[in-house]
């Protein structure tokens, strides 16, 4: 199957043009890294304690920042989490403590910064404790069971956080609603003293610093073995000067992929920093590809160019690259639009890099093979490009 048909694109002369494109957006992501936004790191990476809090209704993103400014929490990052329907926002905090209680200091934190109406002396329902909500029916004894008070009110208490945090998904919107779970009269007593704010905290998680350093040397490294490892493989399976041309292309991707995620502001994850692995293989891959139909035509067009064998070579493996690009591309955009919060940002890394590795297989990789050549030219010096023969010298093309 070909998506064309004997196209004859002059992909090298608008190089020009490729290298304004790619100078633009890798310069942008640097000043962004280097100036804006810098790298926005994960939790997995800086440490941190993450906090996940659910809104009765859509949640205001100026109004909890403003929230969280005013007691102090300048750094916290605000993300929408899970479908937009369920009103849910994971806020990442900067605690260094990995101990339980950098949890409830955590939970503190964030209940004291979105309770900006309070009534006095209440507390709050969404946000509370069954051992606070039992100590409360033992000390008013609505029902007043006797000897079986303990037991009455620790199944009670119990069946009202379920309530809420389970068939309710961890906030409720009035009182009414506890009648499902609770008698009339503590339904009753818990409306007199208690108050229901418009959001419950939901979950904390705790990365220690320590982990997340660990995390990203270890992320750091992955990716420069993985360049070496390439350059090593195609020095071999070709050239060195192709190994090279291939390693300037990945770095290329992935710069233009971090600045992305930098001039977005979206945080680098451990799910990101794997897709940027896998991107590292697919745009190689890709690279290959026109890398070997270029050997397989300096042998039969001895006499051509090098630049024009390098065109023929991109057009003739064009059908395969948008065909088998273009099917990766729509199945990860699907995985950005429909996968969810927890693989936004990995689905993210994957549109990007897909669109950059294919274009920069094609506008990247090969340009510098011509350029490298022309350069040794101009020098008088023999070109390096062509393959080893056994028994014979390398093949001279016209440069």
């Amino acid at each position: 199957m070909e998506f064309f048909r004997n196209p004859d694109i002059d992909f090298l002369g608008k190089k020009w043009y490729f290298l304004a494109f790619s100078l633009v957006f890798s310069v942008a992501g640097v000043l962004s890294m280097l100036f804006w936004h810098h790298i926005p790191l994960g939790v997995d990476f800086r440490g941190g304690t993450l906090v996940y809090v659910k809104f009765v209704g859509t949640p205001d993103d100026n109004h909890i920042r403003a929230s969280l400014d005013r007691v102090g929490l300048n750094r916290a990052r605000i993300q929408r989490y899970g479908p937009p329907s369920n009103n849910e926002v994971l806020i990442a905090l900067d605690e260094k403590e990995t101990s339980e209680q950098a949890l409830d200091k955590g939970k503190t934190q964030i209940i004291n910064a979105l309770e900006t109406s309070t009534p006095e002396g209440k507390p709050d329902l969404n946000n509370a404790s069954s051992l606070t909500i039992f100590n409360y029916l033992m000390d008013k004894d609505p029902l007043h069971p006797g000897t079986d008070a303990n037991e009455r009110y620790t199944a009670i208490a119990r069946a009202i956080v379920n309530y809420r945090d389970r068939t309710k998904g961890g906030v409720l919107s009035s009182f009414d609603e506890l009648k499902a779970a609770a008698p009339p009269e503590v339904v009753a007593i818990l409306q007199q003293d208690f108050f229901l704010s418009n959001f419950g905290v939901r979950n904390v998680e705790i990365v220690g610093p320590q982990v997340g350093a660990q995390l990203q040397r270890q992320a750091e490294l992955a990716i420069l073995y993985s360049l070496l490892g390439m350059l090593v493989y195609l020095w071999f399976r070709f050239e060195w000067i192709y190994g090279l041309a291939a390693v300037v292309t990945v770095f290329h991707d992935t710069l233009i992929t971090v600045g992305a995620f930098s001039l977005t502001n979206k945080e680098l994850s451990l799910t990101v920093i794997a897709a940027i692995l896998t991107l590292v293989g697919y745009s190689n891959n890709d690279t290959i590809v026109v890398f070997d139909r270029i050997r397989e035509n300096i042998k039969m067009l001895r006499r051509e160019k090098l630049s024009d064998i390098v065109n023929k070579s991109i057009n003739q493996t064009l059908s395969r690259t948008i065909l088998t690009a273009g099917l990766t591309f729509l199945t990860v955009l699907a995985l950005y639009l429909f996968g969810g919060e927890v693989l936004h940002g990995f689905s993210f890394a994957l549109v990007i890099g897909i669109l950059i590795g294919t274009y920069s297989s094609i506008a990247i990789a090969a340009p510098i093979l011509v350029a490298y050549q022309d350069w040794r030219s101009g020098r008088g010096k023999r070109p390096v490009a062509i393959p080893a023969e056994k028994g014979r010298e390398k093949v001279k093309v016209k440069a």
